[in-house]
């Protein structure tokens, strides 16, 4: 077995070498794959949080109603949605450890400038957020039968409340360095902190930290609607279902809206702090000196500096911006060339964030028409909308992200530290080799992780009573006592 396991080694050598893999990544910059790397897996973790932040508080909720209605249903639907918190929260978990694994290996110049700023946070999130969690987690998941209902339930709101506290302190590192603030530079180029509470609480970060949990509350709305929505289809629980579609959209209908307004004020405040973000989100290549148009959609032209087959509604890029007609508008033509973000990718992604969050007003309001017309059950059409939007938050928090991130290039921290010399002193091929990896393992292993949530999804529990308005148990003169006993013995847990 040695023998011919060398032989086949051999064999893939030489088909493979190393020399030739690594030619392949010869022509590549690396910078960029170090960014292509931190954007994938990146990626692929924000998902979690964002699902598990809204879950947490959805937990929280459900149980709460449970202790007050002293409603079974409540209590069912709490376990049958605490598994799927807790392999998605695992999966948060693995997914953010590469993140500290990346700014040792391919960002360290940034790191040890940025380091005395970041590290106490990122420090201060291990110690707050996530041992709240995990020290409460287990009692939430196991606990009930041991600790009692009003302590369970105090517990589940902890690790609500650590998942929040969580984004706090994430998002205060990536606002600091959006907008830093608080800091000064010492002899050896570091960012020294001057006043905590300036850094922490700097200009971007309440508008980002507002916008980011409201998009994770939607994010969590959508699933859990669309889970209801799958059921209702199906006839599978009609009643645990229905509370499920219900509570979602009460969050669609009331979120959508306040997010719709918490954007608009966070773009304002882009505008004042990092205007070449909101001019490449807007594609003003050119300055407007009376009123810039509101471009829809078009082609953006970086070579040419337009945009190319724009449909556009004259200046009402400046109304919405500047709360005036004929404000003027500054472009990308005040900015100097090598200062551009990417235009095409940040203006995409903005819209496809803009287009989503407009869809899901529009299905929030939808079901409130249906709930005052008291179809909000019985609305096929209402459900498959809202089974086909169930993966519309990871979209929107992902299309977020990449405005917000792209359209700070090319500063890591803004305005004053460079992504190019933030990079470490590593060659292309081994960041090239290790993002493959990254690709191959993420794939594999969340691709795994995804289906199985969406496998528990699909089994909820049947209703441990039929409904009266489905028809009737048996035909008359059939006794139904020991089926109705038979029935009425399982919940599913």
């Amino acid at each position: 077995m040695q023998i011919a396991d060398i032989r086949r080694r051999s064999r893939l050598s030489l088909r493979f070498p190393p020399e030739r893999i690594s030619a392949v990544f010869e022509a590549f910059d690396a910078t960029v794959l170090a960014r292509i790397q931190f954007a994938f897996t990146v990626s692929f973790h924000i998902i979690f949080p964002a699902f598990s932040i809204g879950l947490a508080s959805y937990l929280a909720v459900l149980e709460a109603l449970w202790l007050w209605k002293k409603d079974e249903v409540y209590l069912e639907l709490f376990n049958f949605w605490k598994t799927i918190f807790a392999v998605a929260f695992g999966m948060g978990v693995v997914s953010g450890i590469v993140m500290s694994y990346q700014f040792g290996t391919n960002w360290s110049v940034f790191s040890d400038k940025a380091g005395p700023v970041i590290g106490p946070l990122m420090g201060y999130e291990v110690l707050t957020a996530f041992f709240l969690e995990a020290g409460f987690l287990g009692v939430m998941l196991f606990g009930l039968n041991r600790v009692g209902p009003k302590l369970h339930f105090f517990a589940t709101a902890m690790v609500a409340l650590g998942t929040l506290i969580s984004a706090t302190w994430i998002l205060a590192v990536n606002s600091w360095m959006q907008t830093p603030a608080g800091f000064s530079v010492n002899e050896a180029g570091q960012f020294i902190p001057d006043d905590w509470w300036a850094v922490i609480f700097n200009p971007s970060f309440p508008y980002r930290l507002m916008h980011m949990v409201l998009a994770a509350y939607l994010t969590t709305a959508f699933v859990v609607g669309a889970c209801g929505a799958w059921h209702l289809l199906r006839k599978t629980a009609p009643r645990r279902a229905r509370t499920m579609f219900s509570m979602a959209m009460w969050m669609a209908a009331i979120v959508a809206p306040i997010q719709i307004f918490a954007g608009d004020q966070h773009g304002l405040n882009t505008l004042e702090h990092q205007p070449a973000k909101v001019m490449a989100m807007e594609g003003h290549y050119q300055s407007h000196p009376e009123g810039a148009p509101l471009i829809l959609f078009g082609m953006p032209n970086s070579a040419e500096k337009r945009v190319d087959y724009a449909l556009e509604i004259p200046k009402l890029s400046s109304l919405i911006l500047k709360h005036s007609l004929d404000a003027p508008l500054a472009g990308l033509d005040t900015i100097p060339e090598d200062r551009h973000p990417p235009v095409a990718i940040v203006f995409w992604s903005f819209r496809v964030m803009v287009a989503i969050g407009f869809a899901m007003l529009g299905l929030g309001l939808w079901s409130l028409w249906c709930r005052l017309r008291g179809t909000l059950d019985t609305n096929a059409a209402l459900h498959r909308a809202a089974v086909l939007m169930g993966p519309a938050g990871f979209v929107a928090v992902l299309a977020g992200w990449i405005t917000t991130e792209v359209g700070r290039q090319p500063y890591t921290i803004y305005g004053h530290l460079l992504t190019a010399d933030s990079i470490s002193p590593i060659a292309a091929p081994a960041v090239g080799a290790s993002l493959v990896a990254f690709i191959i393992v993420y794939f594999l292993v969340f691709g795994a992780g995804t289906f199985y949530i969406l496998r528990l999804m699909a089994r909820l529990p049947r209703d441990t009573m039929p409904e009266l308005d489905e028809g009737p148990l048996r035909t008359a003169g059939v006794t139904p006592g020991p089926a109705t006993a038979n029935q009425g013995g399982h919940h599913g847990h």
